[in-house]
């Protein structure tokens, strides 16, 4: 969908409509629902649950255009996978150990094998190589909106998504799927 059009679908949203929102929602829950996958791992829904209810709460504070949207969103989403982190390890010292359950069809439809592997392969990276990797290639954020949400100066974003695209180069199961 053109800029134009979710800019206007934005606008919609900030005045309580909607269907706006639902188009926002559409075009960017794949996307931090994928980015929170790497982040917080069997509790990205959790935390794609909280951060679109925090753009509710607060999308009529937003100043800005669709891209500025995309980088406030996924600051959001950030520092929600961060909590969920923060929880999960507080859970698991406190509780025995969750049993992994077999994933909903819902899930398994959305994303497929493909997805699932190569998101798994990311998370793998160090933490500050994954998210450079997943906002500004998986996600296609520029530099400086990346480096807005990591905290980061631009420079910082450029060599940590560098690396991780190095390291991602020489993963031994990337290197036996391209059969190199």
């Amino acid at each position: 969908m053109p800029d134009k059009e979710l800019t206007e679908a934005l606008r919609a949203a900030q005045q309580g409509d909607a269907a706006g929102f639902a188009t926002l929602w559409r075009t960017h829950h794949p996307a931090v629902l994928r980015y929170l996958r790497v982040l917080a791992g069997d509790h990205a829904e959790d935390a794609a649950s909280e951060t679109w209810l925090h753009v509710i709460r607060d999308l009529h504070h937003f100043d800005g255009d669709h891209d500025g949207f995309r980088g406030w969103l996924f600051r959001i989403a950030r520092h929600r996978g961060i909590d969920e982190k923060r929880r999960q390890s507080r859970t698991r010292e406190t509780a025995d150990p969750p049993t992994r359950t077999a994933p909903d069809a819902a899930t398994q439809a959305a994303e497929g094998a493909a997805t699932t592997w190569a998101l798994t392969i990311i998370a793998d990276l160090p933490p500050d190589q994954a998210e450079a990797v997943m906002l500004r290639v998986v996600i296609g954020l520029d530099v400086a909106t990346t480096a807005g949400i990591l905290g980061k100066k631009p420079g910082a974003v450029r060599i940590a998504t560098m690396r991780g695209l190095r390291r991602l180069a020489t993963h031994p199961q990337i290197r036996t799927r391209q059969g190199v």
